[in-house]
């Protein structure tokens, strides 16, 4: 039996592998809903990589998932959904309020706002949602005195001093990093973040209401081919390949040594799809990650040696509002519920990502724009913290 599957933000970096994976499924029927915004896909955003790969495989709608009346078309017959549509980023979140309240909030409340009109005639049985590790805030660590903690985050005048440790809130010690379970608290220290919560809870909520399944999954830093390289707000991957590939000097925030939990897109979508039938992942919240914490500066290293880039790699000290020190998933629960492990090494990821970033094109001006903004917004919250 055929199951209508809608893609919002299907034309995006994850929703499109997601969209190419379906597609070679011959019981999905896929319709995918996007804004196809200037930001991920350019000037030109009908010939952009990503809207090119998926655009023969699905029923397509352009369109914004803020237009209600868009979103009630969308969902005509649909069987599930797999809710993607954001705008994403911690630092540009920390002053663009308005415009992720409106998409990542108001968006998922469109759907659940058509949904509540179809009443006995709503076809929808199963609601996935793209959430972000980001809602862990700072996550686990544990500290000698006070046993494990969550600690709010580091202070904005501490961080413009050049002091980037993670500290423990109640004593001061210095704290050592744990992998952040699901039932890790949840303490979002960015916009972004609190609006990623936000539709959690709105999922949690409102599918049981409606008697609809749902499965929410917390991606960590997912990367691979179809990565926006002109995006300076997301994705340091994207970021250091333009810069690298130009031989110009990068720019490593804070001291290099934060880390992060990658993950190949192609494995975040198989996971993803997997779920839409697996029935132990309803009404369950998933990490998606390698289990392996990865330094920023290691990163870069990779990079300039696969490049072969004469690029110099300057740690500078200069951050954002809102970024964290360190995340490492615990990948038990995706492990046990969805038989799920990464199937492509970092090593590998980033050969295969760095061979298709050789044939596009790159363009690294809106990253000094970006750094200017970061700046600026940074000197205002130190003001105000």
């Amino acid at each position: 039996m055929t199951a209508k599957i809608l893609v919002t933000g299907g034309a995006g970096f994850i929703g499109s592998e997601i969209v190419k994976q379906l597609s070679a499924h011959d019981e999905y029927e896929i319709r995918v809903l996007d804004a196809l915004t200037k930001q991920i896909h350019g000037n030109n955003p009908e010939k952009s990589y990503l809207f090119q790969s998926i655009k023969d495989c699905c029923d397509f709608i352009r369109g914004d998932v803020r237009d209600f009346t868009t979103v009630q078309k969308a969902l005509e017959g649909v069987d599930v959904v797999l809710h993607l549509a954001a705008e994403t980023g911690t630092g540009q979140s920390m002053y663009m309020i308005n415009q992720y309240n409106e998409v990542n909030v108001m968006g998922l409340s469109n759907i659940f706002q058509a949904l509540s009109l179809k009443g006995e005639s709503n076809t929808i049985r199963k609601v996935i949602l793209s959430s972000s590790r980001s809602v862990y805030g700072e996550g686990e660590y544990q500290c000698p005195n006070c046993g494990v903690v969550y600690p709010r985050g580091r202070k904005t005048k501490d961080m413009m001093q050049g002091d980037f440790t993670m500290h423990c809130d109640k004593c001061n010690t210095a704290l050592t990093l744990m992998p952040t379970t699901e039932d890790s608290k949840t303490t979002p220290n960015s916009l972004y973040a609190f609006t990623k919560l936000s539709q959690e809870m709105m999922i949690q909520t409102m599918c049981p209401a409606m008697d609809i399944d749902y499965t929410i999954f917390r991606f960590q830093n997912v990367y691979g081919a179809g990565q926006s390289l002109k995006n300076p707000y997301t994705g340091i991957l994207s970021i250091f390949s333009s810069l690298l590939l130009d031989n110009k000097d990068i720019n490593i925030f804070e001291d290099g040594k934060e880390s992060r939990d990658f993950i190949h897109v192609k494995d975040v979508a198989s996971a993803v799809i997997k779920s839409i039938n697996t029935a132990a992942s309803n009404g369950e919240i998933i990490n998606l990650g390698s289990g392996i914490g990865t330094s920023v500066i290691e990163i870069a290293e990779t990079l300039k040696r696969i490049y072969g880039s004469t690029s110099n790699l300057n740690v500078t000290g200069d951050f954002r509002i809102g970024d964290i020190a360190h995340n490492v998933a615990d990948t038990q629960k995706a492990r046990k519920l969805l038989d799920f492990t990464p199937s492509i090494s970092l090593q590998e990821g980033l050969t295969e990502f760095c061979e298709w970033v050789l044939g596009q094109e790159t363009d690294n001006s809106r990253y000094e724009q970006s750094l200017t903004e970061m700046e600026d917004n940074a000197r205002d919250f130190a003001q105000i913290g």
